[in-house]
């Protein structure tokens, strides 16, 4: 599993690229709350880092479509 993504990575995205990356790290975050759930979880942290990566992405996402509205 890839580490936390850094933020010129995301900015450097469009807005298509931002929405699938959040569909990818959605996925990535239901199979890891099934592993932890299922107890094969040996990292817990990484359910905090993708949770994070998906806020980060939602935000940069929001930010690009008020600059283009506005």
């Amino acid at each position: 599993m890839k580490a936390k993504q850094r933020l010129s990575d995301i900015k450097a995205m469009t807005e298509d690229q931002l929405n699938d990356e959040v569909l990818k790290l959605k996925k990535a975050q239901f199979n890891l709350r099934f592993q932890r759930a299922t107890g094969q979880l040996e990292n817990t942290a990484q359910v905090r880092v993708i949770r994070r990566d998906i806020a980060r992405a939602k935000t940069i996402a929001a930010q690009k479509s008020a600059e283009k509205q506005g």
